[in-house]
């Protein structure tokens, strides 16, 4: 007897069945590629970034079918890898039939120094001038480079005090590979004394001895939390192993290069106060998150770890290099221990906190970078390098990152009781032309003080009663011939851009804020009622501290912002200009 149509094999329709399973199909081209691009990388989950950066690299973009293959070389679905790929600014996903970008794309810094230095005036140039068929020009947040606003990217190559005419001639000779600056290299770091400080302590030295001395030093987190350094130790310390160290190298606070500028000079005083202080923790293994904005950082750790591993101060694999992808939020640390896993940069929720649970469930010691160049200074020259200087009643150094309406932008070490008015001079003054107006003590997070707020020690714990604070003392000089008002909004635009939307308050929070804050008049009741939303109810600090520009725009340059009871600004400034214009 003769089968009928489903014994066959056919539906009741009369049509086959499937002859592959729904959803994306692998494409062999595409995962021969992929596995190529891998070699012999360990395919472990915490290392999808990574992968991803490879792919990303070699083709410009991140296309559906090199995704699908990912997915199954390193046998996830396709839908975890698409959401860590599209959780990050830096990755170019390409869906089937769409156009992939161009091969060169400009990315034009429109974060507060850029954007005082002209940024959206270059932007409109460049989008004006270049081929779109041939280059893509997108705004992109702070690069780091403050200093030499305006900043625009091509690939890895950073165009300081960009012009329309610098970058043209940057794209027709597709300079887009990164340079690396000159600096302290491993030999000329050992024979000027370095690590060896690491030997003897590693050889004789009491941790808890060590400790004391960075806790007597006043040490505090260099990367805005100013939390006691040393005291972190004896927790993760006390934990079960194995335990972790963790370096946030994501300095993505705009206004902010201090972490960049050591890195480009001294990278092994960072690398020898990070195994001073992977040592008194016993670490099993340390981590670098590194920004992907700081190319030369990058490639400087890279071969400056080899050379450690060379030198046998390190065994091979001890210290890992990771590498962001473009995402503020990153600066957080569980989110960045997230971003480390291999995963979405979300925050956690805490308790538990990271030195409990951190890296891979375990007990992570999590430092910013330039703490641990300070912790290498207090292991070598003692507790005096910084307890021994005093101003305005603070104790210690501050790294001060200046930018804005100064003459010499840059990083100036100085006291950490130093007023803003030190900090200017430090800057060679005001630019010519410029007058002192405002500035922001900490990075956007601080929010705007006013100029007469100018004899307030810019340091931890003196700037709260202001309504800020100094966070990773990101100093940004305004002067009269600008408004508060479009700082502010632009620090609220660079929060609604950043936040990683976990929250209702954060992302919902900022976009609100952003739309009031363009009213020629503010509503200042419905912003307090948004500002304190916000800040009781955000997961992180970026949801809770992204109200203070507002707060203090409000507070401090109400006519500016105000209706009919606002007084004029004292200088007499046309406030219908704005910062763009």
């Amino acid at each position: 007897m003769a089968l009928d149509s489903t014994a066959r094999g056919a539906g009741p329709s009369g049509r086959r069945g499937r002859a592959t399973p729904k959803g994306r199909q692998v494409d062999d081209a595409a995962w021969a590629e992929v596995r190529a691009l891998l070699g012999d990388r360990p395919r472990r989950r915490d290392l999808l970034i990574e992968h991803l950066h490879l792919i990303q690299d070699a083709h410009g973009h991140l296309s559906a079918r090199h995704l699908r293959a990912l997915a199954e070389e390193m046998r996830l679905s396709m839908a975890e890898v698409w959401e860590v790929a599209s959780f990050y600014a830096h990755f170019d996903l390409v869906k089937e039939g769409e156009t992939p970008p161009p091969a060169l794309t400009v990315r034009v810094c429109d974060s507060l120094s850029c954007a005082l230095a002209g940024a959206e005036a270059l932007k409109s140039a460049l989008e004006a001038g270049l081929d779109p068929a041939e280059v893509r020009v997108v705004r992109a947040p702070c690069m780091g480079r403050c200093d030499t606003a305006p900043v625009c990217e091509i690939g890895h190559n950073h165009i300081d005090a960009a012009t329309p005419e610098t970058v043209a001639n940057a794209v027709r000779e597709r300079a887009t590979h990164v340079q690396i600056p000159d600096y302290q290299g491993h030999d000329a770091y050992v024979s000027d004394g370095g690590y060896s400080t690491l030997a003897t302590i590693r050889a004789s030295g009491d941790w808890e001895e060590v400790q004391a001395r960075v806790l007597s030093s006043g040490l505090r987190g260099l990367g805005g939390a100013g939390f006691p350094s040393g005291r972190k130790w004896g927790f993760v310390r006390a934990a079960s192993g194995p335990r972790y160290l963790a370096v946030n190298g994501d300095e993505g606070e705009p206004g902010t290069f201090k972490d960049r500028y050591y890195l480009e000079r001294t990278p092994h005083l960072f690398l020898e106060g990070m195994l001073i202080a992977a040592w008194a923790v016993e670490a099993d293994r340390c981590y670098i998150y590194m920004r992907d904005e700081y190319p030369a950082v990058l490639e400087i750790l890279r071969r400056e770890i080899a050379a450690l591993e060379a030198a046998g101060t390190v065994a091979p694999g001890y210290v890992e290099l990771r590498r962001g992808a473009g995402a503020y939020i990153c600066g957080e640390e569980s989110a960045m221990i997230e971003s480390i896993e291999g995963k979405r940069g979300l925050p956690r929720h805490r308790p538990p906190y990271v030195a409990q649970v951190g890296l891979f469930g375990r007990p992570t010691l999590v430092h910013n970078v330039e703490t641990l160049h300070w912790v290498a200074r207090v292991c070598r020259e003692g507790p005096q390098v910084l307890s021994s200087v005093e101003k305005n009643g603070r104790t210690g150094l501050r790294s001060y990152s200046v930018s804005g309406r100064v003459a010499r932008p840059g990083v100036h070490l100085l006291p950490a009781g130093s007023t803003i008015r030190d900090v200017i001079d430090a800057a060679g003054g005001m630019a010519a032309g410029h007058d002192f107006y405002a500035y922001q003590p900490g990075g956007p997070s601080s929010g705007l003080l006013p100029a007469r707020l100018d004899d307030v020690p810019l340091d931890f714990d003196t700037l709260q009663p202001h309504g800020s604070f100094i966070g990773s003392a990101a100093v940004v000089v305004l002067s009269t011939q600008d408004r508060a008002r479009d700082a502010a909004l632009n620090m609220l635009r660079f929060f609604e851009d950043e936040s990683c939307g976990q929250c209702t308050p954060c992302r919902v929070g900022c976009e609100k804020a952003v739309k009031l804050m363009q009213a020629e008049t503010w509503d200042a009741d419905l912003l307090g009622d948004l500002c304190d939303a916000m800040a009781d109810a955000s997961i992180c600090g970026l949801g809770q501290a992204a109200p203070n520009p507002i707060r203090l725009v409000l507070e401090h340059f109400g006519d500016e912002v105000g209706g009919d009871g606002a007084a004029p600004r004292e200088d007499g400034y046309d406030t219908s200009q704005s910062l763009e214009g």
